[in-house]
């Protein structure tokens, strides 16, 4: 399955966020972590509220979102707690892909865009 983001034909408003229970569990994994919690649920407040028209606009909004694939794929690090979420935003939905410590991170991705597309190939999504 291979998903194409493409701005220039629509804006993107109020995304549904898909898998979101990824980010849930995520919350409840670290309970107590208030400012990480407080994190993620900004997170999805952006992605439920967003008005984005390009790129740009994303990272206007979300200065800690790193565009990996031309797919769409973000990864967006919430410095609390050195967390990552990788997600894909396509054409009114925010799917959530993969959540975790930057650790986790490192030995999965190796911040190297080679490898993370490898993974997403590996994975189906492209």
């Amino acid at each position: 399955m291979k998903l194409i983001i493409s701005f220039a034909k629509q804006k993107i408003c109020d995304l549904k966020i898909l898998n979101k229970i990824k980010l849930e569990k995520l919350k409840r994994k670290n309970r107590g972590n208030n400012k990480l919690i407080l994190a993620v649920d900004e997170l999805i407040f952006d992605l439920e509220n967003a008005e984005w028209a390009s790129k740009t606009d994303i990272r206007q909004t979300r200065p800690d979102a790193d565009h990996v694939h031309s797919d769409g794929f973000y990864f967006f690090d919430l410095n609390i707690h050195r967390t990552m979420i990788l997600i894909i935003i396509e054409q009114g939905e925010a799917v959530v892909v993969w959540t975790g410590s930057h650790d986790k991170y490192d030995n999965t991705f190796k911040g190297n865009k080679k490898t993370i597309e490898k993974w997403l190939r590996n994975q189906q999504l492209i």
